[in-house]
C-alpha cells in the first residue's frame, strides 16, 4: 500500500474542474482536473511541502492542513476519515496475523436471529460467520475458508453476475469497501495477497481499484436472484462487533410482510429440512 496517499491524492484533484474553485480554466493541461500547484495555493500551504506530501516523503502533516486540502478537493465525510488514516497510517509488525474468531456470544446472537438473515465480516471482507437462513441465502457453507470472502466472490466466482443483477453496482461498492480497510491496515500482508490476486485476474477489478473510490457499506439495499428463492430484494443495515471494531455483523432487514420477506421465510423452511 506506498505511495496510497500520493495515488488518492491525485486521483481526487483530477476529478475537479479549475472553474469549480474560482480558477480559469484556459489553456493546455497535460492532465485533467486541478494541478499541484493550485491545491497548494487554495490550501494555503506551499508548493513544495505539497508535493512532498504527494510524493508521501513529507513530514508527520497536521489535521488543519490535511483539513483544507479535505476542502479544496471537496472530499466527502468518508473521503476526508480516509485522507487521514493515509496520511498517518498505524505501522504494525508485518507476520502473518492468525485468521480472527468470532466470539461464541455473536454466533449464539446470529443463531438467535432464525427470521433474519445475518453474517459477520472480518478484515479484507473476509465471512467469518453466519446463521442458518444467512448461510441459506449466500451458501458460505459450501465454499472453502478461502473462498468465504465477498471480494474474491465477486470478481472471481462466474456465476456472480447471476447472483447479482446488480452486479456492477455491488462490485464498485465492494472495492470502495476494501480499499477503507487496506488503507487502515497497509501493512496487512493478506490484503496486499488479496489485491494482487484480484488485480491479476479481474480487469474489472483492476479499473475500479485505480479509480480509488472509497465508501462505507453501512446500510442500503442489495438484489439477489436466488437459484431456490427468486429475485430477493435485501435491505441492510450494518453493526460493529463490540470490543471487535474490525468485524461487522451484517444483517438483512426486509420489510414483513413483503414479498422477500415471504420468501426468505420459505427459503428457511426449505434449508431447515434439507
Amino acid at each position: 500500500m506506498d505511495g496510497e496517499l500520493g495515488d488518492f491524492l491525485r486521483s481526487r484533484r483530477a476529478r475537479i474542474r479549475p472553474e469549480e474553485v474560482g480558477l480559469p480554466s484556459h489553456g493546455r493541461r497535460r492532465v485533467p482536473g486541478l494541478r499541484r500547484e493550485e491545491v497548494a495555493q487554495l490550501a494555503g500551504v506551499s508548493v513544495d511541502y505539497y508535493i512532498r506530501l504527494e510524493q508521501s516523503r513529507g513530514p508527520s502533516v497536521s489535521d488543519a492542513v490535511l483539513d483544507a486540502i479535505a476542502r479544496v478537493l471537496r472530499l466527502d465525510e468518508t473521503e476526508h476519515a480516509y485522507l487521514l488514516t493515509v496520511a498517518r497510517p498505524q505501522r504494525k509488525g508485518t507476520g502473518r496475523p492468525a485468521r480472527p474468531r468470532v466470539r461464541p456470544g455473536v454466533q449464539l446472537l446470529l443463531d438467535g436471529m432464525e427470521r433474519t438473515a445475518a453474517f459477520v465480516l472480518g478484515r479484507r471482507m473476509d465471512v467469518l460467520a453466519w446463521n442458518a437462513l444467512g448461510d441459506a441465502v449466500n451458501g458460505f457453507s459450501a465454499l472453502a475458508p478461502a473462498e468465504r470472502n465477498i471480494p474474491r466472490q465477486v470478481f472471481l466466482d462466474p456465476a456472480a453476475a447471476g447472483f447479482y443483477p446488480d452486479w456492477a453496482a455491488v462490485a464498485a461498492q465492494t472495492v470502495a469497501n476494501l480499499r477503507i480497510d487496506a488503507g487502515r491496515h497497509p501493512d496487512d500482508p493478506r490484503m496486499a495477497a488479496l489485491v494482487g490476486e484480484l488485480s491479476l485476474k479481474s480487469a474489472d477489478f483492476r479499473r475500479l481499484w485505480a479509480d480509488h473510490e472509497v465508501k462505507e457499506c453501512a446500510y442500503g439495499t442489495k438484489r439477489i436472484q436466488h437459484p431456490v428463492a427468486g429475485l430477493l430484494t435485501l435491505p441492510y443495515e450494518t453493526l460493529t462487533v463490540p470490543m471487535d471494531p474490525d468485524q461487522t455483523l451484517v444483517a438483512y432487514t426486509p420489510e414483513p410482510g413483503s414479498e422477500t420477506a415471504e420468501r426468505l421465510a420459505l427459503l428457511g423452511s426449505w434449508a431447515t429440512t434439507g
